[in-house]
C-alpha cells in the first residue's frame, strides 16, 4: 500500500513552499520520522520526515519546483509490500572471474644505463607555461532557497526603508571573564548548561532597553509602537546556515533560562527542528560575529525591529588603569539602530549603559 508523503503546515501565513533537496533517492528505504526530504519556506527550513517505514517508490516534485501546503510530492511503499531487492548483474560477482588462476608473473629485465658523454651537454629550453583549461575556471550556479531569498529581500529594505546609523564602544571583559572562571562550574552542575558571555550581553541588552525604550520600539507608518516586553532575537550558527529563534520575554528570565534557551535553539537549529513561530517577532537583536573572530562590524537591522546590537572577539589589548598600561580582555560592539525612532545621543548611552553593565554585572542586582 502506497501511503502518501505530504508537505506538511509551516506557519500559519505560509501557504507554499520550493522543495529544498531531496535526502532519499527513489527506490531508498527509509525508516518511520526519518527526513526525506528539505523544504523551504520564507519563515524557516523544514525537514519533511517520513510518515511510515518501506521504500521511497516515487517522487512527484523535484527539487526547486514549488507545492502547496498538503500537495503530494512523494509515495512510500509499507515495508510488509515491498520485495527486496535482487543484486544488480553489474555488481554481482563472476564466477569465472573469480575462478580464473593468476597470469604468471614475467620478469623484464632492466635496459643499460645510458653511457656518459664526453661532450658538454647544451641547456635545456624552458618549459611552457602550463595553460589553463577551461575546467580551471568553471563556475557552478546554485539556485537561492526561499528562505535565503527572503532573508536577501528584507535586508534590502532594510537599507532602502530605514535611516541606519552605527555606534561603536568597547568593553573590558575582565569582570565577566572572572564570573565565568569562579562559578561556571557550580551554574553548569547545577542548571545543566554552560555559562556563557551571551547571558550577561541578554541580562545587559533588557536592562537598556527599558532605560531607553525607543530603542526597543518600531515605525509603524506614522507612528511609533512601544513595547513593555523583551523579546530577543539571538543570531545562532548552524550547519544549515544563520537563523535567528526569538528568546521571548527575555527580560523576565534568570541567567540559566537565557542560556538553556539559546542551547535548545542551537541544537534544534542544527537537527533543522527549528518552527516558523520560533523566528517570529521579536523587538531587538543580538548578534556575535567574535565567535568566527570577527574585530568590527556593522549588522544589519531585521525589520520591523529598530536595533541590533553586534558582538565581537574578545582580544587582549593595552589600556589605562589607574595610571598604568595593563593588558585586558577587550571586546568592540556595535549598536545599529533606526535614526526614525532613535537618536544618537539615546544610541550612545544605551550602548554605554550595556558597557557599564558588563564591566559591573553587580549592578543587576542593586537594579541602579
Amino acid at each position: 500500500m502506497a501511503i502518501e508523503l505530504k508537505v506538511p503546515a509551516v506557519g500559519e501565513s505560509v501557504t507554499s513552499v520550493e522543495i529544498g533537496k531531496w535526502l532519499k533517492a527513489e527506490g531508498d528505504a527509509v525508516a518511520k520520522d526519518e527526513a526525506v526530504a528539505v523544504i523551504d519556506s520564507e519563515k524557516a527550513t523544514v525537514e519533511v520526515p517520513a510518515p511510515a517505514s518501506g521504500r521511497l517508490v516515487r517522487i512527484l516534485k523535484r527539487q526547486g519546483e514549488s507545492a502547496a501546503i498538503g500537495d503530494v510530492i512523494g509515495e512510500i511503499e509499507e515495508h510488509s509490500s515491498v520485495p527486496a531487492q535482487p543484486q544488480s548483474p553489474s555488481t554481482a560477482p563472476s564466477p569465472v572471474a573469480a575462478a580464473a588462476p593468476a597470469a604468471p608473473r614475467q620478469e623484464i629485465a632492466a635496459p643499460p644505463p645510458p653511457r656518459a658523454s664526453a661532450l658538454p651537454t647544451p641547456p635545456a629550453p624552458a618549459a611552457p607555461p602550463p595553460k589553463t583549461s577551461a575546467a580551471d575556471r568553471a563556475e557552478e550556479i546554485v539556485h537561492m532557497s526561499v528562505w535565503r531569498r527572503a532573508i536577501a529581500r528584507r535586508l534590502v529594505e532594510a537599507t532602502q526603508e530605514t535611516a541606519l546609523l552605527t555606534t561603536f564602544n568597547e568593553v573590558d571583559m575582565s569582570v565577566v571573564a572572572d564570573l565565568r572562571k569562579s562559578w561556571g562550574e557550580a551554574f553548569q552542575k547545577k542548571h545543566g548548561v554552560k555559562l556563557g558571555f551571551m547571558s550577561f550581553f541578554v541580562k545587559a541588552a533588557v536592562d537598556a532597553l527599558h532605560a531607553f525604550p525607543q530603542v526597543n520600539a518600531e515605525v509603524r507608518g506614522d507612528d511609533m509602537v512601544f513595547r513593555n516586553y523583551c523579546d530577543v532575537g539571538i543570531a545562532v550558527s548552524s550547519r544549515h546556515g544563520l537563523v535567528v529563534p526569538i528568546v521571548r520575554s527575555a527580560d523576565r528570565l534568570t541567567f540559566a533560562e537565557i542560556e538553556l534557551a539559546i542551547a535548545e535553539f542551537a541544537k534544534r537549529a542544527n537537527e533543522n527542528t527549528l518552527k516558523p513561530e520560533d523566528l517570529e517577532g521579536g523587538t531587538f537583536t543580538i548578534t556575535n560575529g567574535g565567535v568566527f573572530g570577527s574585530m568590527l562590524s556593522t549588522p544589519i537591522v531585521n525589520p520591523p525591529q529598530s536595533a541590533i546590537l553586534g558582538l565581537h572577539a574578545i582580544q587582549d589589548r593595552p589600556v589605562i588603569r589607574d595610571g598604568q598600561i595593563v593588558a585586558r580582555p577587550m571586546m568592540y560592539v556595535a549598536l545599529t539602530y533606526d535614526h526614525r525612532i532613535t537618536d544618537g545621543r539615546e544610541a550612545v548611552l544605551f550602548l554605554h549603559r550595556i558597557k557599564d553593565t558588563i564591566e559591573t554585572p553587580a549592578r543587576l542586582l542593586m537594579d541602579v
